[in-house]
């Protein structure tokens, strides 16, 4: 800084942050409910939490992505057997959902490339349109994945 700057146009900055000052002698309402809160309910459901994931560390289990074993088809089942008739059923189910969930992701994307290209979507989206047509074929002939 130059040596003839005027001191009363900039004054210098404080040197320490000024302390509040409290105009009573109370204690603050908010921090007592704060601290009460911590104390009773935080603290220990936070602490119980963390018992019981230290227990269930060891052995993750993830409940999501479940592979199912192929069983035989219905016609393959022989006469009577009840469970392989049950098994047959709920993985006819399962392939039927799956099968179900691709076309919907086929034509979710054929629809957007649809509103993307506008007018020119025909020539700009074949590629998605001839998805969807083989996807409604072999879903026409029996079902979308190998079985």
């Amino acid at each position: 800084m130059p040596s003839d700057y005027d001191k009363d146009a900039y004054p210098e900055p404080p040197r320490q942050t000024p302390i509040v000052d409290k105009q009573t002698t109370l204690p603050n309402p908010a921090l007592i409910l704060t601290k009460l809160f911590y104390y009773s309910v935080d603290l220990p459901v936070t602490t119980f939490r963390e018992l019981v994931e230290g227990i269930h560390s060891g052995n993750k289990y993830n409940y999501y992505h479940q592979k199912f074993r192929r069983v035989p088809e219905l016609t393959e089942c022989t006469e009577g057997d009840y469970t392989c008739y049950y098994e047959a059923e709920m993985q006819w189910r399962r392939d039927h959902k799956v099968d179900q969930e691709i076309v919907k992701v086929v034509q979710e994307r054929l629809r957007a490339c649809q509103q993307r290209e506008g007018t020119s979507y025909h020539q700009n989206c074949s590629k998605d349109y001839m998805d969807h047509s083989n996807i409604l074929v072999s879903l026409r002939s029996g079902g979308i994945h190998p079985r």
